[in-house]
């Protein structure tokens, strides 16, 4: 622990948050830390849905795939909260304690309204909002004109932001960089992936957020869950339990595109000896 008065280090907290489940939050959510790691970064994440604990239960998995087949994948330091018992100081204290040893902090959020969840939107330095590629998802962010596409009524999520947004300004601190992923993406040209391509470039405009693409509907990407790998580890008989597909080499290659347009500042500077995470968090499988 850091004494009172030492300076914390700088730390970017990534929230992954939308008011809609089965939009890939907690897939996002995990490929984001583990890409990281991968890249010297020293990442916490903090599950904020103590009901489905999705992420958890992939860092879970993830641990306990580790041990068997004998192999150091990294893991994040993990923590998950109950809205309803640990309430939002609970957050905070462990948003601050987090900070204090990590670069990064990436918040996953449940699919519905929380105070624990508005306070994490408030937290965020990246705002990144998961969409399946359909109207239906759109609806979370505002309501389009069937004919035009402009934006007819903002939803009670795009209000949600906004309020983070005065809070941290309020605050003094830069508005969260609003990232919109268009994921789930269907591989095949449609009249229906051009109309929703126009449909968030119009809610875009109305709502300052950047959309990216995210990932494409793949089968890879729900078979990982139970070992709680990603795309990005070294996958092989031994971890993947089968010969590894072009598939995966396209999931690869599309985290990393992901994390690229993300834009994030990724400190230089080593972590000393006594910084360093655990020998099993901080090395490549092997």
């Amino acid at each position: 622990m850091l004494a009172a008065d030492a300076p914390l280090r700088p730390v970017h907290v990534i929230v992954v948050a939308n008011e809609k489940g089965g939009s890939g939050k907690s897939t996002i959510a995990m490929h984001i830390a583990i890409a990281l790691m991968k890249r010297g970064q020293s990442v916490a994440t903090v599950d904020l849905d103590a009901r489905q604990k999705t992420l958890t239960h992939q860092i879970e998995n993830r641990r306990t795939w580790a041990a068997r087949v004998g192999r150091p994948l990294q893991i994040p330091e993990h923590v998950c909260l109950d809205d309803a018992a640990a309430g939002q100081q609970a957050l905070s204290d462990t948003v601050d304690m987090l900070s204090q040893t990590h670069n990064f902090i990436i918040i996953d959020t449940p699919g519905h309204d929380t105070a624990l969840m508005r306070l994490a939107h408030s937290m965020a330095f990246t705002l990144i909002t998961p969409l399946n590629d359909s109207f239906v998802d759109l609806d979370v962010l505002g309501s389009l004109d069937p004919d035009t596409l402009d934006v007819a009524r903002l939803s009670h999520y795009a209000e949600t932001v906004e309020q983070a947004r005065q809070q941290r300004q309020l605050a003094g601190q830069p508005a969260p960089d609003w990232v919109v992923l268009r994921n789930r993406l269907s591989m095949t040209p449609s009249h229906n992936k051009r109309q929703v391509g126009a449909g968030i470039e119009s809610l875009s405009r109305r709502l300052a957020f950047r959309c990216v693409e995210g990932l494409a509907e793949r089968v890879v990407f729900r078979e990982f869950y139970l070992r709680g790998l990603t795309a990005l580890d070294e996958l092989n008989e031994t971890t993947l339990g089968k010969r590894p597909t072009m598939s995966h080499l396209t999931a690869r290659q599309e985290v990393e595109t992901l994390l690229e347009a993300l834009n994030l500042s990724l400190p230089t500077e080593q972590a000393t000896e006594e910084e360093a995470p655990p020998a099993e968090q901080n090395r490549d499988a092997a």
